[in-house]
């Protein structure tokens, strides 16, 4: 190796290093905090390792409040997310994709517009339109504004775009209807894709803070994400460690959920490749 691609390699290390660092260490610092005592989280300068683990403080943290009904509340409204968004962007891309039809470009460019307009610029109007439908007391107010995917439909449909028609011809000369050849073929192939769009959505709402803190009331209808930030109210701000504790019970299916699918979703990539 020449001095030049030494020198390239030593920077491509220490830029590696400075990114675990910056994305790593916040998380460690979470969990860390989660199981230290309060007297702890106050100390200067501050606790790494804690002198023993408090398991108490997730206890702590998951009798605050009705948790089980955050995190029920969380996976219907995640999972019923996830459901009606393949049951309405897989036809939608393939048609998009293979369909040449009258206004194509113009509602194809309407997707892109509301794939680039964020949910705070139209939160009033659907939340106005959720109240005169007298839904603000129920689930559906975070389910029925996501139930498209902007982002979705359209990798989705650059990826089929891939899918040879040569392929498609053939299998309607088998007489398959177009379902068929879209859940038989297309959606076998185009696995990558939909498992990655799926990770994305799952974390999004999971995650989402800003949605159900403006579109809930009760906490019969309210996420986890909204119970944890609670924890601030009912156990006060200077308790980190409960606060914390929290925000690792939230963050753990996101994990076990990455840690599942991760090899099948790279499996896809490696040997679902387009012929």
């Amino acid at each position: 190796m020449t001095k030049h691609s030494y020198m390239t390699a030593f920077i491509n290390g220490v830029l590696k290093i400075v990114l675990l660092f910056i994305f790593l260490v916040p998380f460690l610092w979470m969990i860390s905090t989660s199981f230290q005592t309060f007297e702890e989280t106050l100390k200067v300068p501050p606790t790494l390792i804690p002198e023993s683990l408090q398991w108490g403080n997730f206890l702590q943290a998951l009798s605050s409040g009705p948790f089980g009904a955050y995190f029920r509340n969380s996976v219907i409204v995640t999972f019923s997310i996830m459901l009606i968004q393949l049951i309405i962007m897989i036809p939608a891309s393939y048609a998009f994709a293979k369909y040449d039809f009258f206004g194509k470009k113009f509602l194809f460019s309407c997707v892109l517009i509301a794939f680039m307009i964020p949910g705070q610029v139209t939160f009033i109007p659907v939340y106005l339109m959720m109240a005169d439908w007298d839904l603000i007391y129920t689930l559906w107010p975070q389910i029925l504004p996501f139930m498209t995917n902007a982002f979705g439909i359209f990798l989705l449909r650059q990826y089929i775009m891939q899918i040879p028609d040569e392929l498609l011809d053939a299998a309607r000369l088998d007489n398959s209807s177009e379902w068929k050849i879209i859940w038989k073929i297309v959606v076998p192939m185009a696995k990558p894709a939909l498992a990655t769009i799926m990770l994305f959505s799952f974390v999004s709402h999971w995650n989402d803070y800003f949605w159900p803190l403006i579109m809930t009331n009760t906490e019969e209808v309210r996420p986890l994400t909204i119970g944890i930030s609670m924890l601030r109210e009912v156990e006060g701000i200077a308790n980190w460690h409960i606060i914390m504790a929290g925000n690792v019970i939230l963050v753990v299916p996101i994990l076990l959920v990455y840690i599942f699918s991760a090899k099948y979703i790279l499996r896809a990539f490696v040997y679902s490749g387009i012929k």
